[in-house]
């Protein structure tokens, strides 16, 4: 017998509906619905909470592979998680560039220390193209951490590359520029994106 058929014996012999067992469980009517036609399995919290809400084991429920495969499953979720998180923060922490007086501009043959906001000798468009690199970055920070649960293809495909994408720029932008430490700080995030998608490859 399989998972889904053993779930809805489970439910229908203490007479739950799957309102009732969405409940029992805190999880949505459509989670037990998708599991009961076998489109899907739960995660691993849900599975104990399963055991414990029919008093079965995991093994009354799902074969050893099964549960192999749903721990892998699950682990490979909270990877994605956490590498958002941090690939988010990272991109956040661009802000500090507003702020922080990293920048250089030259008053009266001098080079004095500047922040983005405070820079009033460099030329109004490279001053844009800082503020446009930067602001893209946080904005693609804020994304990464908003959509952690966002499942679309799409999103899937380009949201690390985009994060790598706009920290390469801001790097090569800054390199470009001769703004030395602004670069050194977005390459410094840089290799901590590439360090992680290499350790988490």
């Amino acid at each position: 017998m399989e998972f889904y058929e053993k779930l809805q014996k489970l439910r229908k012999n203490r007479g739950l509906t799957q309102e009732e067992l969405a409940e029992l469980l805190y999880v949505s009517r459509t989670a037990i619905s998708k599991w009961e036609s076998g489109r899907g399995y739960p995660n691993i919290e849900s599975l104990k909470a399963i055991s414990r809400c029919f008093s079965v084991s995991l093994d009354d429920l799902l074969s050893s592979d099964a549960i192999l495969e749903i721990a892998e499953e699950d682990g490979k979720q909270k990877e994605n998680r956490m590498r958002n998180l941090v690939f988010g923060l990272l991109d956040c922490g661009m802000a500090l560039l507003i702020f922080l007086p990293i920048f250089g501009q030259r008053e009266n043959g001098v080079v004095c220390e500047a922040s983005l906001l405070t820079m009033i000798t460099v030329t109004p468009y490279i001053k844009a193209l800082f503020f446009v690199i930067v602001v893209l970055t946080i904005l693609c920070g804020i994304a990464l951490l908003a959509l952690q649960s966002c499942r679309a293809a799409w999103w899937l495909n380009v949201k690390h590359k985009l994060s790598v994408g706009f920290s390469t720029a801001g790097t090569l932008i800054f390199v470009a520029a001769l703004q030395p430490y602004a670069a050194v700080f977005t390459f410094a995030f840089l290799i901590i994106k590439a360090l992680l998608l290499i350790k988490w490859a």
